[in-house]
This record gives structure tokens, C-alpha cells and sequence, in this order.
């Protein structure tokens, strides 16, 4: 096949390329959040942003709490010169609970659009559990701006098994269906398949927005190619790309190398593309792009097609990977 359809998001009427980019870098290296990653100039977020668009992924995850809302507004501002029209993009962005009630969500809404204008907030979400206020609650204020035409689509991020079924039945009181839950998910990181959510999703016609999808960069296999790269790691990363997860990861990574020589690929494309069809078109993810090149891997992973044997091999091997690391 040429390239990976479109598809639904969750139960709602949202069509998503399979992968989306993750702006979490276009955060300026403003804030305690946005200081994880350095500065991009404005040109290079407007290239990633074409580079993004012109390898056939449709749409945008940024946050509040990226950059203090500096993310949202380079995204805005790139797509904005590249005169990308409202309608040929979708903007996901997040609302930042910790410490706040849910009346927050509406009283900070103004300030989502603003950074984003011209482009609507097509899907809304939690960005984590650590709300004041009830589930049911943020709900409300949530189906409050569906209803009213604000945001098409409502979602959450980092929700248990549990978190997720009230959402889902808090928003089914106002007719309103659970679009998404966003996760850490990735070949090397498949909790969710033990704690219940991938099963919760499933039940309830959720989608899962796979974060961190290629594990902070080791299923690239560039740590594995150039064991230096590790020494010039630095803060939470360093912490989770060590040498014992490089090693215990490498039969994987072979692998995935393997298959991306047969396919004129990368090994993070594979990645990319295995991840999104190990469950049919339930799994979305949100790679980050830092430069052009990375842009241009991420969509690329559109447009391979492994066989059943291929993705099998990767399943098992990732399994096997993840239970003796």
C-alpha cells in the first residue's frame, strides 16, 4: 500500500494521519517543562512544520505547559507563514491541571486560542490526572466547550484503566464520546498492555496517542551505533537512556535495522510504523522532530508496508526485549 490511510479518532468523526508531531521541542526553552529541550529558531520550527505537512501527516499535539504557551504560538506562527489554510490542519492541544480547579479549563481557554489563532483546537485534553476537581467535573467544563462548538473532540493524557472509565461515562451524560487517552507507549515501553488502559481503550472505542514513541531516542539505534552520544545526555534523559537499557535493547534494534535496510528505511521508521499497527488503527503517535531530517523519518513511516511475519517478529522480539530489561 502506499502509505497508511487515514483514521478515526476514537468514536468521534476526527481523521488523523497515524502519526502526528509532537511540539513539545517548540517550547522555546521557556519554563520548568519547556527548559527540557534547547531553543529551535523560528526557521527551523517552519521547516519541520513543512517537512511535517508535505510527508502526508495532518495534524499538530502541542500544550499549555510547553514554553508557557511558546509552543502553541510557534506552531501557530510557522503554519501561519507557510499560509497553511485552518481547514488542512488539526491543532491538538492540552489543558494544564496541577493545582487548579475545573473551572479553569473555560477560564484559560481564551488564552489556548489566542496562541493558536488562526487555527482552532480541534481536540482538547487533560494533560494529566492531578486536577483539584472531580473527573466528572473537568468533563463538564469540557463537554461545555464542545457543545458550545469550541473544540470538536475531548481527550486525556497519562489516565489509568480507571480515570479513563469515568471520563468516558462522564462524558457520555452529555452525549459526547472519550476521543483519545495520550500515553507512554512505545516498543520498549508496553505497560499500558499490562495496567488495563490498551484493554480499557479497546472496551470503549478510545484511541491511545502513543508519547515517547521511539524511548527518548534508543529505538533510532543511533546509541546503539555510537555508544559516545551517551556522555552528551543530559537531565531526565540521561537518566532514561543508560547503557544497560542500549545493550539489553540491541537484539531489537538489530532487527529493526534489518528490515530497514530492506525497505530503504530507518530503524525508527520501522519503529514508528510497527508501533502503529500493532492494534489495528487503535494506536496513534506523536514523535518530536528537532531538525528537518527527523521531520522527514517521522512522516516516512507512513509509507512502509511490513508484512504480518515482519510485525510479528518485531512483536515478539520487542516482548522479549521488555521482559528482560
Amino acid at each position: 500500500m502506499d502509505g497508511l490511510k487515514l483514521r478515526s479518532v476514537g468514536r468521534t468523526d476526527l481523521q488523523l494521519s497515524a502519526l502526528g508531531l509532537g511540539c513539545w521541542q517548540f517550547s522555546n526553552g521557556r519554563g520548568l517543562i519547556g527548559g527540557y529541550w534547547s531553543s529551535i529558531a523560528e526557521r527551523g520550527v517552519r521547516e519541520i512544520v513543512e517537512t511535517t505537512l508535505a510527508g502526508g501527516i495532518n495534524w499538530f499535539d502541542t500544550a499549555e505547559i510547553y514554553g508557557r504557551g511558546g509552543s502553541e504560538r510557534a506552531l501557530a506562527h510557522a503554519l501561519s507563514t507557510l499560509d497553511v489554510a485552518s481547514d488542512n490542519v488539526v491543532i491538538a492541544t492540552k489543558w494544564w491541571p496541577l493545582g487548579r480547579r475545573a473551572a479553569s479549563i473555560a477560564q484559560t481557554f481564551p488564552e489556548r486560542v489566542s496562541c493558536l489563532s488562526p487555527y482552532p483546537i480541534t481536540l482538547h485534553q487533560i494533560h494529566q490526572p492531578f486536577s483539584l476537581a472531580s473527573i466528572p467535573s473537568q468533563m463538564k467544563e469540557m463537554a461545555r466547550l464542545h457543545e458550545q462548538g469550541l473544540i470538536r473532540a475531548v481527550g486525556v493524557s497519562n489516565f489509568s484503566a480507571a480515570q479513563m472509565r469515568a471520563a468516558h461515562k462522564a462524558l457520555a451524560g452529555y452525549g459526547i464520546p472519550l476521543a483519545s487517552n495520550q500515553v507512554k507507549y512505545s516498543l520498549l515501553d508496553r505497560r499500558i498492555e499490562r495496567n488495563g488502559v490498551l484493554d480499557t481503550a479497546h472496551d470503549l472505542g478510545i484511541s491511545i496517542i502513543a508519547y515517547s514513541p521511539l524511548e527518548q531516542g534508543i529505538l533510532t539505534g543511533a546509541f546503539h551505533r555510537d555508544a559516545e552520544r551517551l556522555k552528551v545526555l543530559r537531565g531526565a534523559r540521561k537518566l532514561q537512556v543508560t547503557a544497560k537499557r542500549i545493550e539489553t535493547s540491541r537484539p531489537l534494534i538489530d532487527r529493526l535495522e534489518t528490515f530497514a535496510k530492506k525497505y530503504e528505511a530507518t530503524a525508527s521508521q520501522i519503529a514508528l510504523h510497527a508501533l502503529v499497527t500493532l492494534h489495528g488503527e487503535l494506536v496513534f503517535a506523536i514523535p518530536g522532530a528537532s531538525n528537518v531530517r527527523q521531520a522527514q523519518e517521522n512522516a516516512g513511516a507512513l509509507h512502509i508496508s511490513l508484512t504480518e511475519e515482519e510485525r510479528s517478529e518485531i512483536q515478539e522480539l520487542s516482548l522479549r526485549v521488555v521482559a528482560n530489561g
